[in-house]
This record gives structure tokens, C-alpha cells and sequence, in this order.
């Protein structure tokens, strides 16, 4: 099992790049933030830092949305990171959540994230394609990569990231929606002629290693209201007796609101009808020896990385945790 580790980018900067210098002598293989512009720094800048902070790390955001940037733009970005430092980006993609709500707009419908993820890999990648009827190619690009990791939840978004994705981000560490979701993506990818092996399965969750399991609920209670946003989508969409599990909606019924200030944040007020249940399955909390176990669940269900949100107040602790006890018991 590979390790990432995500961050929020907030200022100043240089503690993120810190901290992500850290991660990989850890031994954390990949380094994720969130992008959500207005929210936070803009993480494309910040990249550039971390990538010259580290020698092997490779690092994206958990997630982009197609509907924040220009297309030629975004590939162009990744394709000069890639240049400058050797293909060590991925483009973790999803609808969009906070990055388009809090200046208005809905999600990317899943048609546009599918065009997205072609049009940007292939930019990237230095092959031609075509925006608004006019063939459009990046001259410079010499042998560049760039995978595309699509996040999502729902019936439809799992079955385009079986059909097209080269990776599918799950974030939420419960094993039941892991194998539901799982499951989905790679019987979509069968369906379709590709080799479900070949799609990369990214489990994102927080973690918190300590005694205090209540405190710990409660520093990452917000996890819950995050995800709580994308499936009151699904109950929209489908109902509550719809095809999605009952283990990821029933929480919701509480719901009544979502406040964007405190999203992502420990004690996001806009949480308090998250239930100690739900924070226990989708996070991992305790000793190290219980997220050793849920980690090995984990594998078992085919996950290939586990990327931890580091999203509390004893991150530098559960850093070292995960660095001396955590990581050589799933990477040995």
C-alpha cells in the first residue's frame, strides 16, 4: 500500500511545503491539497515549492473540478511541473464542491468531468485535441504524464471512473462503501474492455492516532459533513431507497445546512448532526494498531493508497505515528 498525505493550503505556504517535506521522509508517497481558490492559497503555485522541496513525492489536488479553470490552462500547468520535475504530478478530479459553491455555481455535470479528463490528459500528454472547433496542441511537451483519479460517490460517477479514469478516489475509510464502491468502478471497467487492475484505488480519509477517542471525534467530526455535502446530492438524485448504500445516506436525514467558512476545518459548526458512528467508519481513529487493522481491511478490498487528511490539532504526532508505526507494517 502506497501513502499520500493531503493538506489544506492554508498561508502561509511554507508550512505547507514543510509539511509535506516532512511526509515524504516519512515515507508518505504522494502529497494532495484541496482546491478550493477562494477558500485557501492557490495549490498550483504551491506545488512548484513542494515539488523542489522533495525528491520523489508526487503531488496533485484532492480534487480539481473542470469547471475552475481552463482546460489548455490546467494541462498546461500540470505539464510544466511535470517538465520541471519529471512527471511528478496526478490530477485528482471530481464535480466540484466548495471551489464552485462558494462563488455560485453548481457542480460540473459528469458529461463535462468526462471531457475534462480526456481533453487535459491528452494536452498533457502532448497529443492534439480539440476546443471550440479548433485543434489545439502544446508544442513543447517531450514525454509527459499525467494520470487523471476521478473522486466520486454515485451510481453513474462510478461507472465513468471505471470507464475512463486511470485511478478512483473514495473519500471515506468505511469498508462497506469501499467494497460497494470499489466493486461498482471495477465491474464498470470489465463492462467496458479495460483491465480493472490497471485502475488505481485511492482510499481518503482522516487520521488521528491517540488515546482520546472523543476528542478525536470531535477534532474530525467536519469529515463527516464534508462527505454529508456530496450525498445529499445522491438523495436528491436517487432518493433514500435508491442504489446507494444506506451505510453513506441515512446520516443525512439530520442534515439542515452547510456553512463553506469552516468547511474542512475541526469544529465546523455546521456538523453537529454527524453521529460518533459515522465519524468512527469513515476515519480512523485510536492507536496505531487500529488504523493498522482498518488499513489492512483496506488492502484486502484492493485499495492501493491510503491518503490522510491531516486536518486536526496534533498533526505533526499522527505525522510521526504514521512514519515509525504505520507505514512499514503496510508497506513490508
Amino acid at each position: 500500500m502506497d501513502f499520500g498525505i493531503v493538506l489544506q493550503a492554508d498561508p502561509p505556504a511554507s508550512e505547507v511545503v514543510r509539511l509535506m517535506a516532512d511526509a515524504e521522509n516519512a515515507g508518505f508517497r504522494y502529497g494532495w491539497t484541496f482546491d478550493s481558490c477562494v477558500l485557501w492559497q492557490e495549490p498550483f503555485v504551491i506545488y512548484s515549492a513542494i515539488l523542489a522541496a522533495t525528491s520523489s513525492l508526487v503531488v496533485g489536488p484532492m480534487v480539481t473540478s473542470p469547471g475552475t479553470r481552463d482546460w489548455s490552462v490546467m494541462a498546461s500547468t500540470f505539464a510544466t511541473l511535470n517538465d520541471m520535475y519529471g512527471n511528478r504530478t496526478v490530477c485528482g478530479i471530481g464535480r466540484g464542491d466548495s471551489a464552485h459553491r462558494v462563488v455560485g455555481n453548481p457542480p460540473s455535470t459528469l458529461a463535462t468531468v468526462r471531457e475534462c479528463m480526456r481533453q487535459v490528459k491528452d494536452l498533457a500528454e502532448g497529443r492534439e485535441v480539440t476546443l471550440n472547433d479548433t485543434a489545439v496542441r502544446i508544442p513543447w511537451i517531450r514525454g509527459g504524464r499525467l494520470e487523471m483519479w476521478m473522486a466520486g460517490y454515485g451510481p453513474k460517477a462510478l461507472k465513468l471512473a471505471g470507464e475512463h479514469a486511470d485511478g478512483f478516489i473514495l473519500q471515506c475509510a468505511d469498508p462497506a462503501i469501499a467494497r460497494w464502491t470499489i466493486g461498482s468502478v471495477r465491474e464498470a471497467a470489465r463492462a467496458a474492455g479495460r483491465d480493472p487492475s490497471g485502475i488505481t484505488i485511492c482510499v481518503a480519509a482522516p487520521g488521528y492516532v491517540g488515546d482520546d477517542v472523543a476528542h478525536q471525534r470531535e477534532q474530525l467530526r467536519w469529515f463527516g459533513g464534508m462527505v454529508g455535502n456530496h450525498v445529499a446530492d445522491l438523495v436528491a438524485r436517487y432518493g433514500d431507497s435508491g442504489p446507494v448504500p444506506r451505510e453513506l445516506t441515512d446520516y443525512i436525514r439530520e442534515r439542515e445546512g452547510y456553512d463553506y467558512a469552516h468547511h474542512g476545518r475541526a469544529g465546523n459548526p455546521s456538523t453537529d448532526f454527524v453521529p460518533d458512528e459515522i465519524v468512527d467508519r469513515f476515519c480512523l481513529l485510536g492507536q496505531a494498531s487500529a488504523h493498522i487493522a482498518r488499513l489492512e481491511e483496506l488492502v484486502e478490498l484492493g485499495v492501493d493508497q491510503f491518503a490522510l487528511y491531516l486536518m486536526h490539532d496534533r498533526r505533526e504526532e499522527t505525522l510521526a505515528h504514521y512514519g515509525t508505526q504505520i507505514i512499514p507494517k503496510l508497506t513490508a
